[in-house]
């Protein structure tokens, strides 16, 4: 190892050493806040900490802070530059305004209300239902030989090799009136007439079920595979019957596996555009369609920042719920 290459990295960077300050100096914004970096009296450990509450503060908290300063300015005003927030008067006093008008206009307006409500009823559904088809084939996958689970994670994950859009656009082709199950059913004489899948409630929930089954499959596979097998051997030693074992011991220890995969479907079912903007009908009104029409089909940009704040208040309750209980049932209540 080179003398150069023993350098610590602040050092390396300060003196322009090594493939890093190479690569760091064909960037100047990269190279200047990794000097800034390399200036502060932080350890390695604390520096590998600080970058992700950096890249979290860039990219989430200041856009979250934008969009909150635009849901609060005057709805009358479509486009930037929208009124401040924070002025001074003439006699020198801080004055602050807050319109809450464009929160209070989405209370009052049935159309965002009943998005919010239809986009909570088609997530718990979707996620509920990847519940019921997710939970038996990772209780599958648990109790498969060992030589067979990688091979059986790995077909759960082999989807997502696919690009997202084309596997929705795939959908449409299988659903169609001439698609490819409407004209296996009519060959085989079970039907005469294509049944309407497309632009339906049922296409909207085949699409999220299955994009994000796998969220469901993986978290409940992980839980249940660490689960001590000597348990339900003990319960049957005892007398207890499978079905019973597996309400009172196998159910109860796969709670934490539950409650993470429902959120994993729930949370980003909650906020979907693609799929009920693809397979859905005009009646399938979910929140990121309202979301995405208010931004670039009608321009009010206040209007839709306050529905983009609202739904993440909502998904921050939701997350702040599953905390507790995942929680919960770690300490087995």
């Amino acid at each position: 190892m080179s003398r150069a290459s023993a350098l610590p990295l602040g050092d390396r960077l300060a003196s322009g050493h090594g493939a890093e300050a190479r690569l760091i100096a064909a960037l100047p914004p990269l190279r200047l806040l990794l000097n800034l970096l390399a200036r502060l009296p932080l350890s390695g450990r604390q520096l590998v900490t600080a970058l992700p509450y950096l890249w979290l503060l860039l990219f989430f908290l200041v856009p979250f802070i934008i969009v909150m300063k635009i849901s609060l300015a005057d709805q009358l005003i479509a486009q930037p530059p929208y009124s401040s927030l924070v002025e001074w008067t003439e006699k020198g006093y801080l004055t602050i305004k807050l319109n809450l008008g464009n929160y209070l206009f989405l209370l009052g307006d049935a159309l965002y209300v009943n998005a919010y409500l239809r986009s909570v009823e088609v997530a718990f559904f979707s996620a509920l239902i990847c519940l019921v088809i997710g939970y038996p084939m990772a209780y599958a996958m648990a109790r498969a030989d060992p030589a067979w689970r990688g091979v059986l994670l790995m077909l759960v994950v082999l989807p997502f090799w696919t690009s997202f859009l084309l596997r929705v656009y795939a959908w449409i082709g299988l659903l169609n009136n001439n698609g490819v199950i409407n004209n296996v059913l009519i060959s085989l004489g079970l039907i005469s007439d294509p049944i309407v899948m497309m632009r339906t409630n049922f296409a909207v929930y085949v699409g999220i079920v299955y994009s994000y089954l796998p969220f469901m499959i993986l978290p409940l596979y992980s839980t249940l595979e660490k689960m001590d097998l000597t348990l339900l051997e003990a319960a049957e030693d005892l007398g207890c019957r499978p079905f019973k074992a597996f309400l009172t011991i196998t159910l109860p220890l796969s709670l934490p596996g539950i409650v993470a995969g429902f959120s994993l479907v729930f949370i980003p079912a909650l906020g979907e555009f693609v799929i009920p903007d693809l397979l859905g009908g005009t009646d399938t009104l979910m929140i990121g369609k309202v979301l995405w029409d208010e931004f670039f089909a009608n321009r009010a940009w206040p209007i839709a920042s306050a529905v983009a704040i609202a739904m993440l208040s909502l998904v921050l309750l939701i997350m702040a719920f599953q905390h507790w209980l995942a929680r919960r049932a770690e300490a087995g209540q």
